[in-house]
């Protein structure tokens, strides 16, 4: 998914360079949504890893304090 992003920018930069006129509002508005898709893919991920490690952290607490 980020790749495509990548190259989506990439082509959107090739043709700025070649036409004067820069970028159209379509072309803004899909910019747009694939940085607020980026933006929610590394949010749920964050939220996963989030709970993980705070799961873990109270995993070795508990098994420390039994000790």
């Amino acid at each position: 998914m980020m790749t495509t992003a990548f190259v989506m920018i990439g082509e959107t930069l090739r043709r700025m360079k070649r036409e004067e006129r820069g970028l159209s509002t379509a072309e803004l508005l899909g910019n747009a949504a694939l940085a607020i898709v980026a933006l929610l893919a590394i949010w749920a991920l964050l939220q996963t890893l989030g709970t993980d490690i705070v799961g873990w952290i109270r995993g070795q607490l508990s098994t420390n304090l039994k000790k």
